[in-house]
C-alpha cells in the first residue's frame, strides 16, 4: 500500500495519468471502439454518444502533448537539480 502511495504522490503522476489515459482511448479506438455502432440504439443516444467521442478526439492529442512536454519538464528540472547537488557535493570534498 505504501508503494502505491508514493506512486499517487508523486510529482510525475497527474501527467502520466493523463497521457496513459490518452494512449489506452487511442488503442481502443484502433482496435474497433466504435463497433458498438452496429447495435440497435436509439438516434439521440449514437448523436450524444458520437459528440462526446468528437470532443475526445479532438482535446486529447492536445492533452498527450501537453502531459508529454510536463514529464519532460520535470525530468528535467530534477535531473538538473541533483547534477547540481552532485556538483556542489564533489566541490565541498576538495
Amino acid at each position: 500500500m505504501e508503494t502505491l502511495m508514493a506512486v499517487v504522490r508523486s510529482e510525475y503522476f497527474p501527467a502520466g495519468a493523463v497521457l496513459v489515459s490518452v494512449v489506452l482511448f487511442w488503442t481502443i479506438g484502433l482496435l474497433g471502439g466504435l463497433s458498438w455502432l452496429s447495435g440497435g440504439q436509439p438516434p439521440l443516444a449514437i448523436l450524444t454518444w458520437m459528440i462526446f467521442i468528437y470532443g475526445v478526439v479532438v482535446l486529447s492529442p492536445l492533452a498527450g502533448i501537453l502531459a508529454a512536454v510536463d514529464l519532460v519538464r520535470r525530468w528535467l528540472r530534477n535531473r538538473q537539480a541533483r547534477l547540481q547537488q552532485l556538483a556542489e557535493t564533489d566541490a565541498e570534498s576538495l
